[in-house]
């Protein structure tokens, strides 16, 4: 078990959530709450999961209160987002600049330069976009894998009995299920 030095056993609050939107309310108040996010953990990805336990898991509810399951952060959706914006944002830039300086370098029109550029930038952007689904899509798989294992598993660490009444009062204000406390080893 881990103490802190004043002797007192650490504790934290776990919570398994049927959909994606409760999960994040939940994160969202926990965090304007006082809570912070490297407080937060996530169950790992199926892959992951398997790999580190040996095995497969038929709910996550057998890997509420398992010390070895591994975790993850929590990585809010509106990151995801800016994830997918940066690879389409880097295609788009990288095709365009590349083909503007070729054009412009090879004595072309200013109007060849855009034209070359705008043709350049757009297939960019198509293959960003290829990316950036990849990414978005990746996320969406590890939630889904999840979610038909039982939910979506996540722990909060608390410091006090303060921290674990109002980590336990959010949880199930969010319709957190099987909301408890455990130790940590």
């Amino acid at each position: 078990m881990s103490k802190t030095s004043s002797g007192k056993t650490l504790t934290e609050a776990v919570a398994v959530f049927d959909d994606f939107g409760s999960l994040e309310a939940a994160i969202d108040e926990l965090q304007s709450s006082g809570f912070n996010r490297a407080e937060l953990s996530l169950l790992a990805n199926q892959d992951v999961v398997e790999e580190k336990l040996g095995h497969l898991y038929d709910k996550v509810s057998e890997l509420e209160d398992d010390p070895e399951a591994p975790r993850t952060a929590y990585i809010p959706a509106e990151t995801i987002g800016d994830a997918e914006g940066a690879v389409l944002g880097v295609f788009i830039y990288v095709a365009g600049g590349v083909v503007a300086a070729v054009a412009a370098g090879s004595g072309g029109t200013l109007a060849g330069v855009i034209a070359a550029t705008a043709m350049a930038g757009g297939a960019g952007g198509l293959i960003g976009s290829v990316f950036a689904k990849f990414v978005g899509d990746h996320h969406s798989r590890r939630i889904q894998e999840q979610l038909d294992h039982g939910g979506l598993l996540l722990w909060v660490r608390t410091h006090d009995e303060l921290h674990e009444k109002k980590a336990v009062g959010i949880l199930k204000r969010y319709s957190g299920r099987d909301v408890h406390l455990h130790a940590l080893a």
